[in-house]
């Protein structure tokens, strides 16, 4: 059992107020809000250790080089790599998601086929079209249902020879939907295609084993988990990672350089060009070590029973209806009321100091297939109440009452 009180103290932005009424923040699915152990290790890392890593040999790059080098580590155990050089430091998703499409755009050929689905955030969608455009290769879209699951068979059908490479994500970030990634990735390397997974829904949640899963790569945020933005990780394998070339060319990249040749540095370091978010990468293995402190076990139970709570309380409006009825979902709620646009009810609960995101959720397939303008997503952390979600349900009441 979590002590959500006790969580709560650790988050000091949970005990502002918005508008004068109470921060509710039911924003998590855009970004997670940060622990003061990951807040004060940022401050420490800038007032202790501030320097470049990897080319000095003074003591205070020495310092940062370790602490970097340590946070892999961590997410090394956390994802379960097999190497600490499959773990790749970079931005955001965003970033790791570009880099494989770049590196597949020396692989693929016209005729060559790209599976991607329907509940894709579009920094799944829109790098595998820049590569088909680029290559020739065929884009093929695994469709939906109306609970808004994957429809397998289809999926199935899609695969075939011409299949180079599969990318899903492990959750919708529009619905939260859990996808049979296990399923996909099997089947896809029977057929003898890469997998990657974006799994920047599910990291907040879960802890990916990349091992068990056997995806060829992995992309996640680190500013959804408790760390700060601007940090990500990409998992390779290291076959993959030693097969695509780099995505960026610049220092720390490099082995060796002349104007006739230059020659690359070894993994991780082919795909670091240049300075990185030294303090971000380090402050992710702080995130790691708070959410497996308390436990993705207790975070699912606890997250899950959320779930469970708002989609009951949230159904006893009337003309309230929930996209993404699917059986396996993560805490996530996204929903519309009959006759009102999701911005204007957005509008009015956030002067009730109520935080939920409202528009296509940068999903906009997911819309088109619903038929909708956009949803009102309420998505939930460990960090969140009951209470909360009460609060939130007597507000889109009011604003219903208003809006009519």
């Amino acid at each position: 059992m979590l002590d959500i009180q006790k969580i709560r103290a650790d988050f000091p932005i949970l005990t502002q107020k918005v508008n004068g009424k109470p921060l509710v923040y039911f924003d998590n699915g855009a970004t997670s809000q940060k622990p003061q152990i990951v807040i004060d290790a940022e401050v420490k890392y800038y007032q202790e250790i501030n320097a470049n890593i990897h080319r000095g040999v003074h003591t205070l790059s020495q310092l940062a080089t370790d602490a970097y080098e340590i946070s892999r580590g961590k997410v090394k155990d956390h994802i379960n790599a097999k190497f600490a050089h499959e773990v790749l430091f970079t931005s955001g998703t965003t970033f790791g998601i570009n880099l494989v499409a770049n590196g597949f755009a020396s692989i693929l050929k016209p005729g060559d086929e790209v599976i991607v689905s329907s509940l894709e955030h579009h920094s799944n969608i829109v790098p595998w079209q820049m590569l088909c455009e680029k290559t020739g290769a065929i884009l093929k879209v695994i469709p939906i249902n109306e609970n808004g699951e994957l429809i397998i068979e289809a999926f199935d059908a899609l695969l075939s020879e011409k299949t180079k490479i599969v990318t899903v994500n492990h959750i919708s970030n529009a619905l939260g939907i859990i996808n049979p990634i296990k399923y996909i990735i099997d089947k896809a390397h029977a057929v003898g295609a890469a997998v990657l997974i974006d799994g920047a829904q599910a990291v907040p949640h879960l802890k990916p084993d990349v091992q068990e899963l056997d995806c060829d790569f992995y992309a996640f945020s680190g500013h959804k988990m408790c760390g700060p933005t601007g940090t990500g990780i990409l998992y390779g394998k290291e076959e993959w990672l030693n097969k695509l070339p780099p995505y960026q060319g610049g220092g720390e990249m490099i082995k060796e350089v002349t104007f006739e040749k230059t020659t690359y540095a070894d993994l991780p370091h082919k795909f670091e060009a240049g300075t990185p978010n030294i303090a971000g990468g380090i402050v992710l293995g702080t995130a790691v070590d708070y959410l497996n402190n308390i436990g993705f076990e207790n975070i699912q139970h606890y997250e899950n029973e959320l779930l469970e709570y708002a989609t009951k309380r949230l159904l006893e409006i009337e003309g309230l209806k929930i996209y993404g009825t699917g059986k396996n979902k993560a805490s996530v709620v996204s929903f519309n009321i009959d006759g009102i646009h999701p911005y204007d009810i957005g509008s009015i609960i956030d002067k009730l100091g109520i935080a939920v995101r409202t528009g296509h959720h940068c999903a906009q397939p997911i819309m088109n297939f619903f038929c909708i303008p956009g949803t009102i997503r309420a998505s939930f952390s460990f960090y969140n109440t009951k209470e909360e979600i009460d609060q939130m349900v007597e507000a889109v009441k009011k604003a219903q009452t208003m809006l009519s």
